[in-house]
């Protein structure tokens, strides 16, 4: 798999926001085998420097950073927190959000599409946060993103993959470009049927960080994924509607008079 011509071994991106304690992120990384994790400027560049020593544990663990643009609402917004990111992290990688919704926080894909479109003039190489929408995935693919990611569900709400005919869709009209469920899933199982999709990798936050125990998660997500990514290059046998029995009928034993 790769991102901007960048080989990964690993199909999981995981977020670095709400754990319990910096220990504990940083055991959940190393469980998840994850090898890129999002980070959002405005934790590093909050008041006092508070996110220095969180920036210093994040590079010690070797893994790569997609910054995020979270808590942006307008063109403008986005497009300057981008600059900033690129500035701190120096990576032209950028994880795009333009929120709408404040109840469900559904990007508004209008601005999502002219930031990516001018950030993509700038050099950035955008990962824009999208819903399933067919069109507006295109018009994201015509202003440059050579990476797609639709949501499963609203962030942070666990429902899992709200819209599997949408998702399903999307993976069959863009089969070359890599996409990501990114947000809104729960459990493993979340995971793996994304993947049974053929998807090309789950970027996750909540779901590790806010469990009971966010490194036992975190492993398990990693399993779930692998399973579920080789289960598509398996190619899973199509649903019926009648039974088909597994054993053959022919040498059945027959009893006579």
């Amino acid at each position: 798999m790769a991102f901007y011509g960048v080989e990964l071994k690993s199909r999981l991106l995981l977020g670095t926001a709400r754990y319990p304690s910096p220990k504990i992120l940083a055991e959940a990384i190393r469980a998840s085998r994850a090898e890129v994790v999002t980070v959002s400027l405005r934790r590093e560049a909050g008041p006092e420097r508070a996110g220095q020593s969180f920036w210093s544990l994040v590079r010690s663990l070797g893994v790569r950073v997609l910054p995020n643009t979270a808590g942006c609402h307008t063109v403008k917004e986005a497009v300057t927190t981008a600059h900033m990111a690129r500035e701190l992290f120096e990576t032209s990688w950028v994880k795009l959000e333009v929120i709408r919704d404040e109840d469900t926080l559904q990007p508004d894909v209008f601005g999502l599409v002219e930031a990516a479109r001018v950030l993509g003039e700038e050099g950035f190489e955008v990962f824009p946060y999208t819903t399933e929408d067919l069109a507006v995935a295109d018009r994201l693919v015509e202003a440059g993103c050579r990476v797609l990611m639709p949501w499963g569900a609203p962030i942070g709400s666990a429902r899992g993959l709200n819209n599997v005919y949408g998702l399903k869709a999307l993976r069959a009209h863009f089969p070359d470009v890599p996409l990501v469920v990114d947000a809104g899933l729960g459990v493993p199982s979340h995971a793996a049927a994304a993947m049974e999709l053929g998807y090309d990798a789950v970027l996750l936050n909540t779901a590790v960080a806010e469990a009971g125990d966010p490194v036992a998660m975190a492993r398990a997500f990693a399993l779930a994924i692998e399973a579920g990514h080789t289960a598509f290059r398996a190619q899973p046998m199509e649903p019926r509607d009648m039974a088909v029995p597994s054993t053959p009928t022919i040498g059945r034993a027959a009893l006579g008079d």
